[in-house]
């Protein structure tokens, strides 16, 4: 059977529940507080305004890699990764994997998809044009998506930094 290594230090708990301060004020804990305001801000765009086609993709992707931050955020800074069955004892892998797959990838075909389609809409962006205009709802999301997606590849290279060094732990 394979052996499990036991799980990188938590902070001690002081109680049922403490703030794991030390991650909140590391460049992790900084660049997902930046991922979940900028994450939040492209979903908002897009299921503000009328989607169709390719953006249900986009907007899934989005709110998907945003709810699993938030997942992995609470639980860093609560200091309750080890409760995670098989990832707890592989965190700092598991954000790796995290930012550099799932942060990037999709990501960065949702900004992919909302660039084309503000570029096909971008007609409507001329003086005179009556008709409900879309193209600065989808330019904004675009911009939020390649911002997010590359505060997703500093976290992921910052974790791959750690794990090159031997570092177990995400702070």
């Amino acid at each position: 059977p394979l052996a499990v290594p036991p799980p990188p230090p938590a902070p001690p708990a002081r109680g049922s529940l403490s703030l794991h301060r030390a991650y909140l004020r590391s460049a992790l804990g900084l660049l997902r507080l930046g991922q979940l305001v900028l994450g939040a801000a492209f979903w908002v765009t897009v299921a503000a305004h009328k989607y169709e086609g390719a953006a249900h993709f986009a907007l899934f992707a989005a709110v998907l890699v945003w709810l699993l931050t938030l997942a992995l955020f609470g639980l860093s800074l609560l200091g309750r990764w080890a409760l995670v069955p098989w990832l707890g004892s592989r965190w700092l892998l598991t954000n790796l994997v995290h930012d550099l797959v799932l942060g990037v990838g999709l990501y960065a075909a949702a900004t992919g998809i909302m660039g084309y389609k503000a570029e096909r809409k971008s007609y409507c962006n001329l003086p005179g044009y009556s008709q409900r205009c879309l193209y600065g709802a989808y330019l904004s999301a675009a911009i939020c998506g390649g911002i997010t997606a590359c505060l997703y590849l500093f976290s992921g290279l910052y974790c791959l930094s750690r794990r090159c060094r031997d570092q177990r732990d995400i702070i």
